[in-house]
């Protein structure tokens, strides 16, 4: 595919106030939710949740793309609709997760590597005649005593590299994801210093592989304290470290940061994301916006509960969280929109 139509839909996923709904957990992430929320752990039950989700009324106004897990890439509605004809005619682009997901790094313990390049040229021209026109790879970079090593932080941006030109290759953008986790007891200044590191080493790697910029998103963690840190942040500070941790190392090229969450909480994370567009809006070169699971996904999945009664109840939670950070997309949040 030409650069210029992975450059429009780059920038399609981005586009107004939109973000990207995160759906993509894998079967056994779902299973462990379910559980938590007493929901049959079954496909049936996956599948009726993933139809509340991309069946939402209006969710178009404040969605712009869809992550899917490849069970539900091929998963359709009760009445036999395809959910990404469902999500194609609402005009949101349908985006799948690739990755196989992580596992010990040989030689560098505590540390993690991502598995699924084998084949994924095939499974990407299989994904882009399902209508993918996106997809995802996230990459788990840990703080601790002694890591994250220079190791392991090269093998996972050489692997998002190589998948980020595979997907280029097959005329699907790839969405980079590479996370510095919040666990741990770490400080704000410590998450700064990882990130800078990692994107800086992903960028060069995404160069070397001849990656086009322009037909590409960036899907980074934004920089807080680890969550057992004594001393926590507030929004400002959070929103300052974030957005000149991004100017310094992401380049201009890039037309979209779409945040993941990593275990905050909607409000909050509505909170941080409207902070850097109130404080930095005119300063940014590229689109910043959201691209949450739980932070979207929680209060509607809690008031479902796996029964069919609570879906249009459900379906109001989700389209309210996905309005909030639409408007904190335009820096006009404020918490009496909760």
């Amino acid at each position: 595919m030409k650069s210029k139509e992975l450059t429009e839909i780059a920038l399609a996923l981005v586009a107004k106030d939109g973000g990207i709904l995160a759906m993509d957990e894998s079967i056994a992430s779902c299973n462990k939710l379910f559980a938590k929320l007493n929901i049959p752990q079954t496909e049936e039950y996956r599948r009726a949740y993933r139809q509340l989700l991309i069946t939402t009324p209006g969710l178009a106004r404040f969605i712009n793309g869809a992550i899917l897990s490849d069970e539900t890439i091929h998963q359709q509605t009760e009445d036999h609709i395809p959910f990404t004809e469902i999500l194609s005619k609402a005009e949101i682009l349908v985006g799948i997760k690739v990755d196989l997901g992580t596992i010990d790094l040989p030689g560098f313990p505590g540390e993690k590597i991502t598995e699924g390049l084998d084949g994924l040229g095939e499974r990407m021209a299989n994904y882009y005649n399902m209508g993918a026109r996106f997809a995802k790879w996230r990459a788990v970079i840990t703080i601790g005593e002694n890591i994250p090593s220079w190791g392991c932080i090269e093998a996972n941006v050489h692997l998002l590299a190589r998948y980020a030109a595979i997907c280029q290759e097959y005329g699907i953008v790839p969405m980079v994801e590479p996370e510095v986790l919040m666990e741990g007891d770490h400080s704000i200044e410590k998450c700064r210093e990882v990130t800078a590191k990692t994107l800086y080493a992903l960028f060069n790697e995404l160069y070397k592989q001849r990656v086009d910029l322009r037909g590409l998103i960036l899907k980074p963690n934004m920089i807080v304290p680890g969550v057992d840190s004594p001393v926590q942040k507030d929004i400002e500070t959070v929103a300052d470290f974030t957005v000149n941790c991004l100017l310094e190392s992401v380049p201009a090229a890039v037309p979209g940061i779409t945040f993941l969450s990593g275990g905050q909480s909607g409000k909050l994370a509505s909170q941080h994301l409207n902070a850097m567009h109130s404080n930095f809006g005119p300063l940014l070169p590229w689109k910043l916006s959201f691209s949450y699971g739980r932070a979207l996904q929680y209060p509607a999945i809690e008031i479902w509960g796996g029964k069919k009664e609570n879906t249009e109840a459900a379906q109001q939670a989700l389209l309210h969280r996905a309005s909030n950070n639409s408007a904190a997309n335009r820096g006009d949040y404020s918490e009496s929109l909760e």
